[in-house]
């Protein structure tokens, strides 16, 4: 089992809202790795550089781990030096945000919208043109390469 960096939040609640995707908690567990979980489900954090997709570099699509909807394609993939898979912008309508107030500072949490699984965090440092870096946690998605 790969270690998570960091400790769970406290209020690690998923956004107050109905997603189109859900499931009881024991269908979560049953369906993630004990790694997904925590980060989806307990909004963990996993270590920087442990993730594969972090490298990963082919033409295709990151989506969520949890249900299935498509994130980002890779061409948004930027390589940001920070240990985790970053974007600098999601597909229309796949990922949603809410102030995170956990950790003693202010950060702005994203999430999958159609089943409310924590991914990461977006911050204001990004490349051009959005100027955004959506800093992912790669067990939180999967990667299907585009068909050659």
């Amino acid at each position: 089992m790969k270690r998570l960096f960091g400790a769970v939040a406290e209020a690690a609640a998923p956004p107050a809202k109905e997603f189109p995707f859900t499931l009881t908690d024991a269908e979560w567990r049953a369906r993630l790795t004990p790694e997904q979980y925590a980060v989806l489900r307990q909004h963990g954090t996993e270590r920087p550089g442990t993730c594969a997709l972090n490298y990963e570099k082919r033409a295709g699509t990151f989506s969520c781990a949890g249900c299935g909807q498509k994130l980002f394609v890779a061409d948004r993939k930027f390589e940001s030096g920070t240990g985790w898979p970053s974007f600098n912008d999601p597909l229309p309508g796949a990922v949603e945000t809410t102030v995170d107030r956990s950790h003693f500072m202010v950060r702005t949490e994203v999430h999958c919208a159609n089943c409310g699984g924590h991914l990461g965090h977006v911050f204001e440092d990004g490349p051009p043109p959005t100027g955004l870096r959506y800093c992912m946690n790669g067990v939180a998605m999967n990667f299907e390469p585009k068909a050659a």
